[in-house]
């Protein structure tokens, strides 16, 4: 499992019992749980993320035990009114929602002008059963370099991308490296405020890292019992 930062790491950690070990990889030093969970906080933003993650799936790989299933996890921005603080999103799409060319007609994504893929989508079992288990809305979660921070912007995407309930920055790079290395993808994210102008006095990181470790308590079944071959 990948978060960008430690405290969104500790929160998923919440949901496991006992303490944790690390696990010195070459390059990485995820956190486990039991003999199934691995823990990265892989840092922030895709570029981070997707290095981080592919460093770990390698290194797990090279070691003989590869992973099975790579999640992407974090609090995350919202769109109102379909995801609310303290809600979560399972994504059904993980969209590169910035990578690609202003033009003078818009916006032109990478898969547009013919440079390879803008979305990863999950196995679409483990997404219902997650979302059911965990009580969460699914639909697309965008992923960005640059986190919105005005009305304008935040409209931009919607209209873009209308299935989209949420914006992190580390969801597509979590889902190339899942990519390259031939792994499944699946993101949580829980809401710690609403996509739009930055208004920090209204952000509840603490209730959504609480909703993370709730969530991940009931998710826990539901990834031990999926069959990648369900897909």
């Amino acid at each position: 499992m990948a978060t960008a930062v430690p405290v969104e790491r500790d929160a998923v950690a919440g949901a496991f019992a006992g303490p944790g070990r690390e696990v010195r990889l070459p390059g990485v030093t995820p956190v486990r749980f039991g003999e199934g969970y691995d823990l990265l906080a892989a840092g922030v933003g895709p570029a981070l993320a997707a290095a981080g993650t592919a460093t770990a799936l390698t290194a797990a790989a090279l070691d003989g035990a590869p992973y099975g299933l790579v999640v992407s996890a974090g609090i995350a921005g919202g769109f109102p009114p379909e995801a609310p603080a303290g809600s979560l999103v399972v994504a059904d799409a993980i969209t590169a929602a910035d990578l690609g060319a202003e033009t003078a007609e818009g916006f032109v994504s990478v898969t547009d002008l013919g440079f390879g893929t803008v979305t990863h989508r999950p196995p679409e079992s483990l997404v219902r059963e997650a979302a059911a288990a965990v009580g969460a809305r699914t639909g697309t979660v965008l992923t960005v370099s640059t986190v919105t921070g005005t009305a304008e912007r935040a409209a931009a995407l919607r209209a873009r991308h209308p299935a989209a309930l949420a914006e992190a920055m580390e969801g597509f790079g979590v889902a190339e490296a899942a990519a390259a290395h031939g792994v499944p993808v699946l993101e949580i994210r829980a809401v710690s405020n609403p996509v739009g102008p930055r208004d920090r006095a209204a952000w509840r990181i603490g209730d959504a890292l609480a909703a993370l470790t709730e969530g991940f308590g009931k998710l826990t079944p539901v990834l031990e019992g999926w069959n990648r071959h369900d897909q």
